[in-house]
């Protein structure tokens, strides 16, 4: 039995029932178990366009089709060397996420990206692909018409798979925060990095991401890393993102550009990122993961992202995380198409005001009500009900729109 486990049951009572089923312990879930040997948490069909310019018909297909999610993005065409190398990366992790059971690409037929490699990329995962091609289809019309009829039978076939107890080791759980405030730091933030330590001393796999909230606390994570390689790669990302920030003109150290946080009481960088840290609990961190690349083994992983949420979170989703914590100290609703997002904040005043949206109180913490210890544990129980198959807020409100590529070049 690992650490974590042991420290639920010695609290909680070791309660096994997780989504009105019983499991063999605290350590599984109950997932969709992939022919590449990955586990879902969800088993959607994706609607895949390649380019932005298919986003619409995307839409229409799967707006058309229960249990198909269009994943909509803004890139896949007039991008150049490394920058279309990102979002055919980042594209196809999307549609080999494991919450993905198949995938419909649609294409428009001139775009760089293409359709066809990208499928084969995706086939790769062993999952069922097919392409449609807007202009060789015969226009919008009739794509949909096929799309539909494809779609159909792919989600038919998807709900033969039925969910089963599943090892923790097959999970990956990403971490994140944003519109933060002083309780994300000393309450939610600290309560996922319990979270966190669980799931890596049970075998499976958390990802910190957010390089501009590791500006100034870099040096920490550095002393945590496996090797001096690891700790060179967490002080580079930081220093890149920095130098991206100068070459705007703006010296991030001292200062803190989000006005949300400011009114949150936290005044400089350095104050968001010793706070934001936290969610990286206290194992050793195995390796520095480029934007959307999936981990090499099981662990805490650092990838490379920018703060913003959308770009943020759609790079968690396509380096495979099946799950995402994500604290807000002010309150941020937004969620993910094929990921659960489980929104935690510290703040008992803003879980009141936006009780429809938080699904977990932190502020119990703040009040002197429970501990971070406490709290934790009441968030990894949570979190595999929400595995097994419970919906999150943004699940049930239907919000999941934000998906946002991050780009490295200029728009051609």
């Amino acid at each position: 039995m690992n650490p974590g486990a042991r420290l639920y049951q010695l609290k909680k009572g070791g309660s096994n029932i997780i989504a009105g089923r019983r499991l063999k312990d605290n350590t599984s879930f109950f997932g969709y178990e992939r022919s590449n040997g990955c586990v879902g948490v969800r088993n959607y069909v994706a609607i895949l366009p390649s380019v932005v310019c298919a986003t619409p018909v995307a839409r229409r297909i799967a707006d058309n089709v229960k249990g198909a999610v269009a994943i909509f993005h803004h890139q896949g065409c007039t991008q150049l060397g490394a920058d279309l190398e990102v979002t055919l990366r980042t594209v196809t992790g999307l549609g080999m996420n494991p919450n993905v059971a198949a995938v419909l690409v649609v294409g428009l037929g001139c775009e760089s990206m293409s359709p066809e490699r990208l499928s084969e990329a995706i086939a790769e995962s062993k999952k069922p692909v097919e392409t449609l091609i807007i202009q060789d289809a015969g226009g919008t019309t009739k794509t949909v018409r096929e799309g539909v009829t494809r779609a159909r039978e792919m989600v038919r076939c998807a709900s033969y798979v039925k969910r089963k107890p599943c090892d923790l080791s097959k999970l990956t759980l990403a971490v994140k925060c944003g519109s933060s405030d002083t309780t994300s730091g000393i309450a939610a933030n600290p309560a996922i990095g319990v979270v966190s330590d669980m799931i890596v001393n049970s075998g499976g796999t958390v990802i910190i991401g957010e390089t501009t909230e590791l500006i100034g606390a870099e040096h920490i994570l550095a002393k945590r890393a496996i090797s001096a390689d690891v700790a060179k790669k967490i002080r580079q990302i930081v220093r890149r993102m920095e130098n991206r920030a100068k070459a705007m003109g703006v010296d991030m150290r001292g200062a803190q550009p989000t006005p949300g946080n400011i009114e949150g009481g936290i005044t400089t960088i350095e104050e968001k990122s010793l706070g934001a840290i936290y969610k990286g609990g206290t194992t050793s961190i195995k390796g520095v993961l480029d934007y959307a690349e999936k981990p090499k083994g099981n662990g805490l992983y650092v990838m490379d992202t920018p703060g913003r949420e959308p770009e943020a979170l759609t790079g968690f989703a396509a380096g495979g995380a099946q799950i995402i914590a994500f604290t807000t100290g002010r309150g941020a609703p937004q969620g993910f198409p094929i990921v659960p997002v489980l929104k935690i904040t510290g703040n008992p005043r803003t879980y009141e005001n936006m009780m429809n949206d938080m699904d977990i109180n932190a502020g119990t913490i703040i009040c002197g009500k429970e501990t971070i210890n406490e709290v934790g544990n009441r968030l990894f129980v949570e979190i595999l009900k929400v595995a097994s198959g419970k919906m999150t807020k943004s699940e049930a409100f239907s919000y999941a729109e934000p998906v946002d590529i991050f780009r490295i070049g200029p728009t051609l």
